[in-house]
This record gives structure tokens, sequence and C-alpha cells, in this order.
């Protein structure tokens, strides 16, 4: 009895096992032809053509007046005493543009204008006293009755007043040396424009900030091209040198853009983040200030804008270059580089091609295509339609053209319309559901 147990229970064993098998063969076919279903993918075809090449970094900033000038109300010299320009108007270098109250000043520099010219008029008395004297002496030496001791003492008053005539030029000097500190003065009074631009504030009231520090009384930007400021992270910076070539993308300008050079990365990063305490914690990235100088005219663009900027980092001039997409190459068992083509009698070809510069999504070619060479994108599909070079390849999508499916179309209006002069097919009612009359 015990043994015809153990013969049964290792007959079903076996028909499970059996039925597994069968069942895992069958799943697995059913997978492959689904697959193949899937994979039923066109060949993929784009022309080689010429591309713009070479490592790019991208950052963003915002455009900025190449110089401005700030004018502060400086309370040392008083008070503000009228100002000669308004907002939006155009100034060339040296304009006036306000003056502090200059009476005091102006007091000051008549007086001593005054003492200056006194000074004067007594210097010119004693030039003439000391030629009257000089001239005396001559005289008394020709007469044989002056004496000895009168001769010194015309002598003696000739030296007092050459003395007296150096001490009168240095007040003169001392007085002109008062003069011009207080005409200096007087012209600081007067705040000019340093730089040629447009006045884009005047504030008449100028009070103390929060800070203690004022608000500028006049501000100006230039008239000069306007250049880029921003940051950049210092993974960035060890990329970016002096001179490489931008382009400027303005977000308020979908299709325009502006060439630039960069004009200077800081050495130093942007506010607190070069501090000690920074170090070591955890993912931190540094950010550093850089400039960029644009080129050609900025009439349309205005201070404030926003733009992002693509910079140029290869150790290439940035050039235009035979390129292909990364996904069209394929290399073979020893490691060469190749690619797909299909050519004008739609024959497959394999051809091998030495690679250039690249960037994220091309990549040049220095030898094996010419442009317009239609390449394949999808070096898979060849290998899965065991597709060999020689062979023709009529049906190819060109991905530039896009996918064309007129046939199709031809083929579902056929089998819609009748032939000629015959009828409409008849419609038949659609079969009823198995499942409903079960």
């Amino acid at each position: 009895m015990k043994k015809k147990v153990m013969i049964w229970t290792g007959i079903v064993v076996l028909a499970v096992l059996l039925l597994g098998t069968a069942a895992f063969v069958f799943k697995d076919r059913l997978f492959l032809a689904g697959a193949s279903e899937e994979l039923d993918e066109p060949v993929m075809v784009q022309p080689a053509a010429m591309q713009e090449l070479g490592e790019s970094i991208l950052v963003t900033g915002q455009i900025i007046p190449s110089d401005e000038q700030k004018v502060f109300h400086e309370a040392e010299n008083g008070e503000v005493k009228e100002f000669f320009v308004e907002e939006n108007q155009a100034v060339e270098a040296d304009t006036p543009l306000f003056s502090y109250d200059d009476s005091v000043v102006n007091s000051e520099y008549n007086k001593a204008v005054r003492s200056r010219d006194l000074t004067k008029k007594r210097l010119a008395i004693a030039n003439d006293e000391l030629t009257a004297a000089r001239k005396l002496r001559t005289d008394m030496k020709k007469n044989p009755d002056v004496t000895k001791e009168e001769l010194n003492a015309a002598s003696k008053e000739i030296v007092q007043l050459e003395l007296d005539i150096e001490g009168i030029k240095d007040e003169v000097s001392s007085a002109q040396q008062t003069i011009d500190e207080l005409a200096i003065q007087k012209e600081k009074l007067t705040v000019k424009s340093k730089i040629a631009g447009t006045v884009v504030k005047v504030n008449k009231n100028v009070e103390p900030s929060e800070n203690g520090s004022t608000e500028p009384a006049v501000h100006i930007i230039s008239s000069g091209p306007f250049k880029v400021i921003g940051t950049m992270s210092e993974f960035d910076t060890v990329k970016v040198k002096s001179g490489q070539a931008v382009v400027i993308r303005p977000k308020v300008f979908k299709d325009q853009t502006w060439d630039g050079t960069i004009e200077s990365v800081s050495q130093f990063p942007e506010g607190d983040q070069g501090g000690m305490d920074e170090y070591g914690g955890g993912g931190n990235v540094t950010m550093y200030p850089f400039t960029v100088a644009i080129a050609g005219d900025t009439k349309d663009l205005r201070q404030g804008f926003h733009v992002s900027l693509e910079i140029n980092v290869s150790d290439l001039e940035q050039s235009e270059q035979l390129a292909i997409p990364h996904m069209a190459l394929d290399m073979d068992e020893e490691g060469n580089e190749f690619v797909y083509v299909i050519n004008a009698d739609n024959l497959l070809e394999k051809r091998p091609v030495v690679l250039g510069e690249m960037n994220d999504e091309f990549a040049g070619v220095a030898e094996g295509l010419e442009p317009g060479d239609l390449v394949v994108t999808n070096p898979y599909v060849i290998m899965m339609k065991n597709l060999e070079p020689g062979q023709e390849v009529p049906d190819f999508v060109n991905m530039d053209e896009g996918m064309e499916e007129p046939e199709m179309m031809d083929e579902t209006e056929t089998e819609a319309e009748p032939a000629d002069g015959g009828d409409a097919p008849e419609e038949t009612e659609p079969e009823a559901d198995v499942s409903e009359e079960a």
C-alpha cells in the first residue's frame, strides 16, 4: 500500500513539472511574439549637417549699464540750494547737477581776495620805496660831502626794505593759497556729472535710511553699451576665462540674441560665502560674481532685464563642423566607430568615421561623411531586421521630414469606398456577445 502511494505521488509531481514547463515555454513564446510586434520600428535617418560644436555652460545674469554715477548728499557741505537736472534728462560729462548753499564760502572767498589785493598794494609801495632808497644811495656815493656813516645808514635802510618786501611776498602767497583752497571748495559745492548718460533719479528730499546711509540725490546711468553681471558656481569658474565668447539671450525676447565676451570673473566669492564657517557644510556650492561685455547695439535692452548666457568654454574656437546625433554611432568588435548610411539608391552602407569635437547632443565627424548623407539614428534596428550592407532599405523615415503615412490612408480609403458602379457594402449586424448568450 505504501509503495502504491509513493508511485502515485511521483506521478503527480512529474505531471506538475511537465505542466509548468509547458506554461513557461508557452508564456515565453507569447512574450517573444508580443515583443516582435512592439519592436516593429522603422529605420530612422537624419541628414548629416553642420553644427556649432564645443563645450558650453549655461548661467543666468542681469543687464546693467556699463557705468553709473550715484551722487550722495554730503552733510559737511551744507544744504542743497538748487538742482539743475530732471529725471530722464540726457547729460554730458561735467554737466552741473546741483549746488550747495555757497554763501559762507563766497564770503570767505571774497574776504581772502580783498586781503590779497591789499597786500599786493603794500608790496607795490615797498618796491617803490626800495627803488627810491637805492637811487638815493647811488646819489650819495657821488657826493663827496656824504660821510661814511650816512652811506652805511642808507645801506641798512635798503636791507630792511628788502626784508620787508620778502615778508609781504609771503603774505601774498599765503593769501593766494587761501583763495585757491576756497575756490576748490566753491567748485565742490557745484556737483557735476562725471559721465555722459541719462539721469534716472533725482531725490530732492534726501533722508537717511534705516541702516544710516542715504539714498543718492542724483543717479545717472551711462549712455554706453550695457553689460551683464551674474554669479556662477565654483565648478564653472575653473572653466571660464576672460575673453571667452558668450551668447546672450534676454528672456523678454524669444528669437533675439546678442554676442558678448567674458570681461572678468571675481577671485572672491559673493557675499560671505567664502567664510571659514562654510567649509565642510555638506554640499554647499560657492558662487562667484562675473561680468560680460555686450557687443553691438544694445538700444533694445533695458537695465534689469534677465538673460540666459551660453559660454563657450571649449579650448577650440566655436566653429561649425559636420555632426551627427550621438545615438547614430555604433562600434564594431575591434572598438572602431562606424555609422549606417542609406545612399541615393536606398542601399545600406557601413561607414567608418573619425570623430571630432562633441557636445551633449552631437558628435562632430572629421572623416567618413559628407553633408546631407542620410545617417541611421537607430542602428539597433538594422540588427533586428537582419539587414546587411548592400541591401535595399525601401522603408525608412527621415527625422527632418517627419513620418509619412499616405499609403496607409489610401488603403483605408480604398477599403471604405465601393467599386465603380457597384453598390456600397451591406452593413452587417454585430455578432452577439458569446459571453451574454452563455
